[in-house]
């Protein structure tokens, strides 16, 4: 966007009902020159099928907002970019409903790399949580960059993931960058913004809206090269994300779980609708790294920092299993008196290594 035309181009993008195509068809219409719109008389904006708000916004225009952003804009590590702008992200320009412009603080080198998605309940289990840092470490550790949203859940251990091994991250806001949300990730959010990217089409001073949630997934999936699905119900907005991920031509992939487990449910049928199994990172790596032409760096073995367990400890973790079980049942099963069984399976829940479940039941992590 040139310089002397970028305050206009502000002005026009904070009117209701003015998108990207009309953006540039105004910009046609007006001489190729924004500028030129706010030159014009009521009749040519009309005549250019402007409604009576909409030419009443563009002769009394609001300045100071705009005068705002472009303060914002000059500060270090903020940028707005438009949609013709070099620095604009290719693969979200590819898709139909790219935004006009998009507010970032960070680096915004991020955008020409490699992107995958992870996505999931707001509402994980700690299973899901784990898996979801997992996943993120391990694809972050290959030189993929994580987008997700920024959510509670597993959005956010996707971000913590990445940023844990010094990884690149990038978080979709639905607000404007200058309102956190939820406000719990205030940290997370300036851990990405100097470690990463932060990234919304909002204008600065939009608060959480309900609408604009579903809106933002587009982008997320748009940056991507893939998204990944790690827990989800079947009403889920990260489906949202997987079903425009497909409609935008890009890879899905979705992590199976107890049949048991509603959170496992909206994968399921995202794996009934053609997304690829996975049940480890290597997998999408070798995946991704074939389709793209993309060559993961070299991994560094992890070292083994696993507690050794006693085979009592080995023996009542197999009794668990992986679906919801009873106190009785388990009881039944190990042989152990409901003290003993009930002191362990509270040290195996310190330790991560089970969880509990909906009807006093416990599950293996």
């Amino acid at each position: 966007m040139q310089t002397d035309q970028f305050a206009s181009f502000l002005s026009l993008h904070h009117i209701f009902g003015i998108g990207r195509v009309s953006l540039i068809s105004l910009r046609e219409k007006f001489g190729g020159n924004f500028n030129h719109v706010f030159d014009a008389r009521r009749s040519d904006l009309e005549a250019a099928g402007l409604n009576k708000e909409q030419v009443e916004q563009i002769l009394n225009p609001d300045q100071p907002r705009v005068d705002r952003e472009i303060t914002w804009a000059e500060q270090s590590g903020n940028h707005i970019l438009c949609y013709d702008d070099d620095a604009y992200p290719q693969l979200l320009r590819e898709t139909k409903n790219h935004p006009p412009l998009l507010y970032c603080s960070g680096n915004i080198e991020l955008l020409a790399g490699p992107q995958i998605a992870i996505v999931g309940s707001r509402h994980c289990s700690p299973g899901g949580a784990k898996t979801a840092a997992d996943f993120a470490r391990t694809l972050a550790r290959a030189g993929f960059t994580i987008t997700s949203g920024m959510a509670t859940g597993i959005d956010t251990h996707a971000h913590l993931g990445a940023l844990s091994c010094d990884g690149s991250t990038i978080a979709v806001a639905g607000t404007g960058l200058d309102q956190i949300y939820p406000s719990n990730n205030r940290q997370l959010a300036y851990d990405i913004h100097k470690k990463g990217l932060l990234v919304t089409e909002f204008p600065l001073g939009t608060g959480p809206r309900s609408e604009n949630f579903p809106r933002r997934n587009r982008i997320i999936s748009g940056l991507s090269v893939a998204t990944l699905v790690v827990e989800a119900t079947r009403r889920s907005g990260s489906l949202i994300t997987a079903h425009q991920a497909v409609e935008q031509g890009r890879e899905v992939f979705a992590i199976p779980g107890s049949i048991h487990n509603p959170q496992a449910r909206g994968c399921h049928q995202l794996i009934r609708e053609g997304a690829r199994l996975v049940d480890q990172a290597s997998d999408i790596i070798e995946e991704l790294g074939s389709l793209l032409g993309f060559i993961a760096e070299q991994l560094e073995p992890v070292e083994d920092t696993e507690i050794p367990l006693d085979e009592e400890i080995i023996h009542l973790l197999e009794v668990v299993g992986y679906d919801p079980v009873s106190t009785d049942t388990l009881v039944e099963r190990s042989g152990l008196t409901i003290n003993k069984l009930s002191s362990m399976l509270l040290s195996l829940e310190l330790d991560n290594l089970i969880q509990s479940a909906p009807g006093g039941c416990f599950v293996r992590i």
